[in-house]
């Protein structure tokens, strides 16, 4: 899509960032997020970052296929993310794919896990 819009536009200097999913679920949250950071951070940086983030699992290889899908998040308390890739559309841009289950990983496991940090 990007690469398209550009050829399609006759102009490179165009700065577009996509992501596209089709995503049937009973359940779960799926989410495409846009960081822009204070400094450059390579997507190599970020998957370092995440790989011991605690709560958080790092799917992420999409040579064999592996990214976050709302079908394996379901059940989970884990929060899973992948597909990252830096931003060309902003300075210091970083896309990434966050799935999670919705009913188990949200505001009331948030507050028991914070509870638990506390004692």
């Amino acid at each position: 899509m990007v690469n398209e819009t550009k050829k399609i536009m006759g102009d490179h200097s165009i700065r577009v960032t996509a992501t596209t999913v089709r995503v049937p679920v009973v359940r779960s949250h799926s989410e495409s997020v846009n960081i822009e950071t204070e400094r450059k951070i390579t997507a190599a940086a970020v998957k370092k970052l995440l790989s011991t983030a605690p709560g958080v699992k790092l799917v992420d290889d999409p040579a064999n296929q592996l990214y976050p899908l709302a079908t394996d998040a379901s059940g989970k308390d884990e929060v899973f993310v992948g597909r990252i890739r830096e931003d060309e559309s902003i300075d210091n841009g970083i896309n990434m794919w966050i799935v999670s289950d919705n009913i188990r990983k949200g505001a009331a496991l948030n507050a028991i896990q914070i509870a638990e940090k506390l004692l």
